[in-house]
């Protein structure tokens, strides 16, 4: 599990590494806003496995949580993913241009040998 002390960008991709909590962020943007019921209905998993899920949701900051008497409702943040997103990108930047310089370089000795 996450647990408090982990970097933020770390405990976003943790999050979004579990097919269920990806599942749970897709209901809540569908939806907007979901009980922890109704967030582990889908799944079929019990409520103490629900509310782990949602636990590490919470601790990377993708899910707030707004108390309504006993219920307790859940929205999406999307702040944790779009810090996930302009991480990516960067990276993506990055290899795209690296890859391009590697065949340019290949494509270049290829032609060295051929001569």
């Amino acid at each position: 599990m996450v647990t408090e002390s982990i970097e933020p960008l770390s405990a976003t991709f943790h999050a979004l590494g579990d097919t269920t909590r990806r599942g749970m962020l897709e209901l809540l943007a569908r939806k907007g806003e979901c009980t922890a019921g109704e967030l582990g209905h889908p799944f079929r998993i019990a409520q103490p496995t629900a509310s782990r899920h949602i636990r590490v949701l919470e601790s990377a900051g993708l899910v707030s949580r707004r108390v309504d008497g006993r219920v307790h409702r859940f929205r999406l943040q999307v702040d944790p993913m779009n810090a996930a997103e302009d991480w990516l990108a960067r990276h993506k930047k990055f290899w795209v241009a690296s890859f391009a310089a590697l065949e340019q370089y290949l494509r270049e000795q290829t032609e060295n040998d051929s001569a």
